[in-house]
């Protein structure tokens, strides 16, 4: 293009737009709206921005970092009227050659424009731009400061380049390790073009292991560094969209949710474990604040659990309210230091459906701003990351789960797809985020998704589907989502209720599946839980018929419970041991007396009063069937059961008592939690609006029309008086009190008093104009 005849400018190509590529503008660059831009001028401006320019490169995938770059290649040195280009579409294809389509290339050109990143170098209307133009500030939208995808490197297979690493001495693969492991900007008197070809970085330079930046920085390319990491490199000798192909599994969908399912029901019984174990030994809280590793462990070996899932679990319940740090609400805890315990709001949780449970937990996750599975290793300071820990929290945790998962919702259902084939993908389609989508980050991911029955042998659950359509929480609106609907997919995964069971002769009780909520509590009354799972083995024991019988349960009412729900013959020997524990039992009876000790028979009283539980109690008789304790009643009573009797509580009236531990809770907090701080964002109808008013100021700074007055004299009244019978609109030059200067463009409403009230386009409040401060009216 000759110098006579200038390439388009940004905001010429802003204002020949329709309002919905405006309005589409704002959304995918929602920094340019904020604050509302006075008109396509200042739209402009803002968008050739590097800073902005900068935050439109991240959602740009491998192809698309190609095409800047071999557009600021074709483009270098021809600047014309302080812009880049015009560069055609064949030349940015040339440069490429045959590693992307020619249809892709278009598509990504086409993107760039609509993200005024690149803009048509003339008139585009009626037929397809040929060639682009660009700001100066164009190479801020590169994830990297030097090419990477048009040099050399590019076409070199990671085979080679490995090769070409392993042939190094030690002191230049020192120095890419360092870059590897570090910023990937290095420093050096050496990376001049003059320097000693003999030296390290020249070396590296020469074989493409290195790119100079300028005179004493270099870059490591990100595929030499990705190497060295042992992360799957980037494919850049083809710039295709790597697909997604998985192994088919030898197991169809429905089995695949069957066995999302099962770990669902798993992960819900253990996140039961932990609030009992909380509930029976509350966790101290770090003077830093959090939950330590030693507390983890602890809980781990209560519950039989590694630590790394109780981390997990002890964050989920944390962010879903069902523990928090806080003073017991207990008599039994006189510490009145923060300890973390199950709240109030956790007896409520747990008597949901699963499905509503696996829901919560699972949307907790997701929305999650930290990673527990880093808990138990060092940050930089060389500190132990901890549970619930301060300076653990991640703003950006809940958008990688999401941009980590969303490509499982593109394979069919049953594909299993590999951690390194998801890591490569995420590579190409965010190339700024390889150091963050590293192939650990990427496989504890989907190992806490299969944790939570989300993703099962590789492959997306019908569940994790459904998590993912629900859209992220956000503040202004927070009824936003239908989450009922995510309810009812993941009630419908788990298995339908059973209200049987199969009862052996060695005492155990198999579950073959879940039990009705109802039939689950009364046997574990009565019975321990020895093995979960899709099938769940329980064990009777005398402590777990005691236990029963503590809750004023009969004999009979614990044979019934075996008899009506059992799908096998009932052994005689389980009714035996049931009568046999139910006879002995009771015929001790302690009360408060503190404790008092009575009994019918007075050979066992004489007999308790000559054990070692007596003199532990300081157990005394005042008849021969009545014995008194300073003791409180459940000390007495553990020491005698231990003792090898079988003694019941009663209150005053000789009711039994239930003996069992009600735990410890704190009060459920009613602050919401810190939300996960988001990039702005604004809505279709907010660009809109944003759009309207940008078009009313673009006409507010137009031409003057001849049916102008200047002043506030008697023609200005008059023009006014005219808008006012024939409805035309008045563009006003106006001085406020504070001498800032204005214009607008406005349909009069009415002229009195020495004010002109109108109102703008855009609608809204009336406006009033002091007459005596209008510097000019032109009539439209």
């Amino acid at each position: 293009m000759s110098p006579d005849h200038p390439p388009r400018t940004c905001a010429e190509d802003l204002a020949s737009r329709s309002d919905d590529r405006l309005a589409e503008l704002l959304v995918r660059r929602p920094d340019l709206a904020s604050p509302p831009p006075r008109g396509t001028g200042v739209l402009a401006q803002r968008s050739l921005a590097a800073a902005s320019i900068s935050l439109a490169g991240e959602d740009l995938d491998l192809l698309t970092v190609a095409v800047v770059e071999a557009f600021l290649d074709v483009s270098a040195g021809s600047r014309n009227h302080g812009l880049l280009g015009p560069v055609s579409r064949d030349d940015i294809v040339a440069r490429l050659g045959r590693r992307a389509r020619r249809p892709d290339v278009d598509a990504r050109l086409a993107l760039l424009s609509d993200r005024a990143l690149i803009w048509p170098s003339g008139s585009s209307t009626g037929k397809k731009a040929t060639s682009w133009v660009a700001g100066i500030h164009l190479s801020s939208a590169l994830p990297w400061r030097t090419p990477h995808l048009i040099t050399p490197i590019a076409t070199t297979e990671p085979d080679e380049i490995s090769s070409r690493i392993d042939g190094l001495d030690d002191r230049p693969r020192e120095l890419l390790t360092t870059l590897a492991n570090g910023h990937a900007l290095g420093r050096s008197r050496d990376a001049a073009p003059d320097a000693d070809p003999a030296a390290p970085v020249p070396r590296l330079i020469a074989s493409d292991l290195l790119s100079r930046v300028d005179e004493q920085t270099v870059e490591l390319p990100p595929q030499v560094g990705q190497i060295l990491r042992g992360e799957p490199p980037l494919a850049t000798t083809s710039l295709k969209l790597p697909e997604l192909s998985g192994t088919p599994s030898r197991f169809d969908a429905a089995t695949v949710d069957a066995a999302g399912a099962g770990e669902a029901l798993e992960f819900l019984r253990h996140t039961g474990d932990v609030l009992d174990a909380l509930s029976e030994a509350p966790a101290a809280v770090l003077r830093a604040g959090g939950m330590g590793v030693r507390e983890l462990r602890r809980l781990a070996k209560t519950t039989g659990l590694s630590t790394t899932r109780v981390g997990l679990l002890v964050e989920l319940a944390a962010a879903g309210h069902l523990i928090d740090a806080g003073v017991p609400e207990s008599i039994d805890v006189l510490s009145g230091d923060d300890v973390f315990a199950p709240t109030t709001s956790s007896d409520t949780w747990l008597h949901y459906e699963p499905g509503r449970r696996w829901a919560h937990l699972a949307q907790c996750w997701l929305d999650l701003p930290r990673r527990p599975w880093q808990i138990g290793e060092t940050d930089r300071d060389g500190a132990i990351i901890g549970a619930l820990a301060p300076t653990a929290y991640d703003h950006a945790a809940p958008l990688a789960r999401r941009t980590i998962l969303t490509p499982l919702t593109e394979v069919e259902p049953a594909i299993g797809v590999s951690v390194e084939a998801l890591a490569s993908l995420l590579g190409w389609r965010h190339p700024r985020q390889l150091r963050r989508f590293t192939v650990r980050l990427v496989g504890e991911t989907l190992r806490e998704a299969t944790d939570l029955g989300l993703v099962a042998h590789g492959a997306l659950t019908a569940a994790g589907r459904a998590l993912l359509a629900v859209p992220p929480f956000d503040e202004d609106d927070p009824d936003g989502g239908d989450r009922g609907d995510l309810v009812d997919v993941m009630t419908a995964a788990l298995p339908e209720p059973i209200d049987y069971f199969l009862v052996q002769a060695d005492f155990t009780v198999t579950a073959p599946g879940p039990l009705t909520p109802e039939l689950a509590e009364r046997l574990a009354l009565v019975a321990d839980l020895e093995s979960g799972g899709a099938a769940s083995v329980y064990r009777v024991t005398e402590d777990g018929i005691r236990r029963a019988l503590d809750t004023g349960r009969t004999a009979a009412e614990l044979t019934a419970l075996f008899t009506q729900h059992s799908k096998t013959p009932v052994p005689q020997s389980l009714t035996y041991l049931i009568d046999d524990v139910a006879r002995r039992h009771g015929q001790l009876r302690v009360g408060v007396a503190s404790s008092f000790v009575r009994c019918d028979d007075e050979a066992t009283l004489t007999a308790v009063l000559r054990s070692s539980a007596a003199a532990d109690v300081s157990l005394r008789a005042l008849a021969p069937t009545v014995a008194v304790s300073a003791a409180p009643l459940r000390d007495v009573i553990e020491r005698l059961r231990a003792a090898g009797f079988a003694p019941a509580g009663e209150d005053s009236s000789g009711t039994l008592i239930d003996l069992r531990s009600r735990g410890v809770r704190v009060p459920t907090r009613t602050r919401r939690a810190p939300l996960p701080a988001r990039r702005g964002r604004i809505g279709p109808g907010q660009a809109a609006t944003v759009v309207g008013r940008m078009r009313v100021a673009d006409r507010a700074e137009g031409p003057v029309s001849t049916a102008t007055s200047t002043g506030s004299g008697e023609t200005t009244s008059a023009l006014i008086h005219l808008a006012l019978q024939t409805g035309r609109r008045l563009r006003i030059g106006y001085v406020d009190a504070h001498g800032g200067a204005s214009r607008h463009v406005v349909k009069a409403r009415s002229l009195a008093a020495g004010q002109l009230v109108a109102v703008e386009e855009t609608g809204g409040e009336d406006l009033r104009f002091a007459l005596h401060r209008i510097t000019r009216v032109e009539l439209l």
